[in-house]
């Protein structure tokens, strides 16, 4: 019978499958961060139980942690309290923690892939909604609650609902300045931010396959903001390249006999999907959003659409979220003035996304009264960048080169954007308050944010190529 990528995967991790039930699903890997596993750590105690296979748990330190002076104390209570008790829960439960200070530390999404844990043909989870981004080393990644950390924890396996399937291919050559941020905010745009509900999506076509690993892991990291279950892409020599060699990556016989079972991994061709969706890359735009979740977005010389085209119930909303962000039905976004550019967080933090930065920006200075942040996602990616003399790059530039971790895009950590005070980022959500209180983001690509940096305001970086 022909499968899905996906229900190859999902079938053969399933420990139980009945009737009326959810399937018990066994779980290959499980990442961990210091704000959502110490009540499933706490949990486990009180039960007086172990973790069950703490060798498949990885740890790291990423949401709250400081990305200045990471050698001294964590200045807020909370985040310094919440990495402490990463540090105390991990060594207690046996669990390998890459905390600060470790040359592993970095974002989660990050330090996965990047050290060999993230393979294809694995089920991946984490207490992280962007848990997502490891699909694209065709696995199955997703995010998961705090109680069923806990769950995973106790039995290595979780309940799931096996979850429909949607094929959106791309299609064509994407234009120059165009990059795979701007191919998934235009899907989201187009689809809505809950168009992918109930879905586990595959990402096919020619656009998706020209895509290196770094590019396709933006891809699927925003899955989840069209409301998806997660995002995978089939596995091929590029994924492969990609994984030789890495630090805990299969060698010799083992490599071997992995790479034959990651070869089997693609969905058959007369396999059948629940939805498929199809677009053309030399549609795509570079992108910009301008509301207040990421499915507000346009291509940048476009003019923000009417309130009176929304559906008449999310006129309200829609409303709001233009008023939030201090904009008009109609008006355009181009030449409008920004306070801060943020390039960082899981979806635009790894070392091609600095190379490309760096490559535009060379030679040029920031404008005057933008504060630009470039936040690496992990130790990794910093040291390359140093060694690569990137960070000589971005110090001509003006731009401020910091230490790993979530930073501006969450504000759960000191990286907050001021109140009224418009950012261009490279993150993943645009809500009300994400980058601090009443903070306004606008979600774009590392290119049209480094545009943006050196121009002072939202600018077409076809333009300045």
């Amino acid at each position: 019978m022909s499968k899905t990528l996906v229900e190859k995967i999902w079938d053969a991790h399933v420990v139980k499958r009945e009737e009326g039930f959810p399937d018990i699903l066994y779980i290959d890997t499980h990442l961990i961060h210091e704000v959502t596993s110490p009540q499933a750590f706490d949990g486990l105690r009180k039960r007086g139980i172990p973790v069950f296979r703490p060798q498949q748990t990885v740890a790291t330190a990423d949401h709250n942690v400081p990305t200045l002076n990471q050698h001294l104390p964590i200045q807020e209570e909370l985040s310094r309290y919440q990495v402490d008790m990463l540090s105390k829960n991990c060594a207690e439960f046996g669990i390998q923690l890459y905390g600060l200070g470790h040359p592993f530390q970095g974002i989660v999404h990050v330090i996965g892939p990047e050290l060999g844990i993230t393979l294809p043909g694995k089920t991946m989870v984490c207490g992280d909604s962007h848990t997502s981004t490891h699909g694209a080393f065709g696995a199955i990644a997703f995010g998961i609650g705090t109680s069923q950390v806990e769950q995973v924890f106790a039995t290595q396996c979780l309940l799931q609902q096996k979850p429909k399937t949607m094929k959106i291919e791309v299609n064509g050559t994407l234009q120059n300045g165009v990059g795979a941020k701007d191919i998934i905010l235009y899907i989201i745009s187009k689809i809505s931010a809950a168009g992918g509900t109930g879905y586990f999506i595959e990402y096919a076509g020619s656009a998706i396959r020209a895509l290196s690993m770094e590019a396709r892991m933006t891809i699927c990291n925003m899955s989840i903001e069209m409301g998806a279950r997660g995002g995978l892409i089939a596995p091929d020599q590029t994924t492969f390249d990609y994984i030789k060699g890495r630090e805990f990556a299969p060698k010799g016989e083992e490599w071997d006999k992995s790479l034959a079972y990651w070869q089997t991994l693609y969905s058959d061709e007369d396999a059948q999907f629940d939805s498929v969706l199809t677009f053309k890359a030399e549609d795509i735009a570079p992108m910009i959003t301008y509301g207040t979740n990421p499915g507000m977005g346009m291509g940048i010389r476009e003019s923000i659409p009417p309130t009176t085209a929304q559906p008449e119930t999310e006129q309200p909303s829609y409303k709001k979220a233009l008023e939030y962000m201090g904009f008009a039905d109609d008006a355009p976004v181009l030449g409008k003035p920004v306070d801060y550019v943020f390039i960082g967080s899981c979806t635009n933090s790894r070392i091609e996304d600095l190379r490309e930065v760096a490559s535009f920006v060379k030679g040029k200075q920031k404008a005057q009264g933008v504060e630009v942040w470039i936040v690496p996602g992990s130790k990794q990616v910093e040291k390359q960048a140093i060694e690569e003399g990137l960070d000589k790059i971005f110090e001509a530039a003006g731009f401020q080169l910091r230490e790993p971790g979530c930073s501006a895009c969450l504000g759960m950590n000191e990286d907050k954007i001021p109140a009224g005070k418009y950012c261009v980022s490279t993150s993943n959500r645009n809500f009300e308050g994400r980058q601090g209180p009443n903070a306004r983001t606008m979600l774009v690509s590392p290119l049209t944010a480094a545009a943006a940096a050196v121009t002072g305001k939202i600018s077409d970086v076809r333009e300045l190529i």
